[in-house]
């Protein structure tokens, strides 16, 4: 497999040079001012504009779990993963015509804070202890690691030093609060979209080259054709699929449960809108739920690109295997190899951006809930 060239890395560190010292510059800004004030740091209240909540909401949502399990997903079951990503833009909606002005009227800050309103401080505790270990113990510890495989796997690094690089990265992005997170998010979300894009572009291009043929449009259409079976939304029982995936019953049942509960309900994600004003924070979930309907086409046409590669003996079988056994989470790093110098590079810069984001916005959410829901509490 290749590895990342002299000029990849100049690009991945100019990136997360700027990135750094930008999250530096707001922190000893905001020092200097003497701005200590919770709301200020945890929500950054009435700094973020509907572009920086709705780009923020997007880059901690985005990480290797998408990235590279989704694109998996496409290659092993196709278009049909992209459900999740497209309700998610329906929950979204839901959650800024009904949830979010039912927190800003409350002036929460934290979702503990609506359930010690709702019904005591005792479950506001026991929740927020719960929020405290699941975002720590599993969230963050599981981001950590699947983001130090990619990035390892695709630099060639030692994968303790990129678990160790990702967690300090993500810190100095954090001392600056969610104002910081939110606008470097705006500048993580643009690379993501564009590396993205372009392994897509690459990918189809690949495939319509070594068909004969040229055009972005035709190694699309060459795409559906080898792989109508990973264009189809909805299985039947018949299909091998079927379980990870039930046919209607995962539209119409379970997934709007877990929609409502992650979108509407996780501090995570509510607190990039917890500070601002109601037609900033519906503008910005909107444009979420907008950027939402691009993810399929960023995450999982690659996957199928990368199917359709293996299928015609493109990619050798070591490219996607772990151990001699096809893993299929090695899709994605396998068409970020395929581009040329430079734009690999942005691209690695882009993957490893939703990574971070999603280790600032973590480590904030835990942050705030510590800060605000225990610590507080007990003085």
């Amino acid at each position: 497999m290749r590895q990342l060239s002299s000029g990849d890395y100049i690009v991945f560190f100019i990136y997360f040079v700027i990135v750094a010292c930008y999250g530096i510059f707001v922190y000893r800004r905001k020092k200097i001012a003497g701005v200590s004030q919770s709301n200020d740091y945890f929500l950054a209240e009435g700094s973020l504009t509907w572009w920086a909540i709705g780009a923020s909401l997007i880059a901690s949502n985005i990480s290797a779990e998408q990235m590279v399990g989704m694109s998996g997903s496409g290659f092993k079951m196709g278009l049909a993963i992209s459900t999740y990503e497209w309700m998610a833009a329906a929950t979204l909606v839901i959650v800024a015509v009904f949830f979010i002005p039912v927190y800003l009227k409350n002036k929460i800050a934290t979702m503990p804070q609506f359930l010690h309103q709702r019904y005591n401080g005792t479950v506001a505790m026991i929740m927020a202890i719960f929020w405290l270990m699941l975002y720590i113990v599993v969230n963050l510890m599981s981001i950590l690691y699947l983001g130090g495989v990619a990035i390892a796997g695709i630099s060639g690094l030692d994968l303790k030093f990129v678990i160790g690089a990702l967690a300090v990265v993500s810190i100095i992005i954090t001392l600056g609060g969610m104002k910081v997170i939110g606008y470097t998010d705006v500048i993580q979300v643009f690379f993501l979209i564009l590396g993205g894009l372009a392994a897509t572009y690459i990918a189809l291009h690949l495939i319509s080259e070594r068909s004969g043929t040229t055009g972005l449009w035709n190694g699309f259409k060459l795409l559906k054709a080898d792989a109508a079976d990973h264009f189809q939304m909805i299985f039947h029982k018949n299909n091998p699929n079927y379980l990870d995936l039930p046919g209607l019953s995962v539209l119409i049942g379970g997934m709007w449960i877990t929609n409502l509960n992650y979108w509407g309900c996780n501090q995570y994600i509510t607190q990039r809108a917890l500070g601002a004003n109601l037609p900033t924070a519906r503008a910005g979930i909107l444009f979420a739920a907008f950027l939402k309907l691009l993810m399929p086409v960023i995450v999982v046409l690659p996957g199928i690109a990368a199917y359709v590669l293996y299928e015609k003996g493109m990619f050798r079988h070591e490219m996607l295997s772990s151990s001699g056994v096809l893993d299929v989470n090695k899709a994605y790093p396998s068409i970020l190899n395929l581009l040329p110098n430079y734009l690999k590079g942005l691209s690695f810069a882009a993957l490893t951006a939703a990574i971070v984001a999603s280790l600032a916005g973590k480590a904030n959410s835990i942050a705030t809930i510590f800060t605000l829901d225990i610590y507080k509490k007990s003085y």
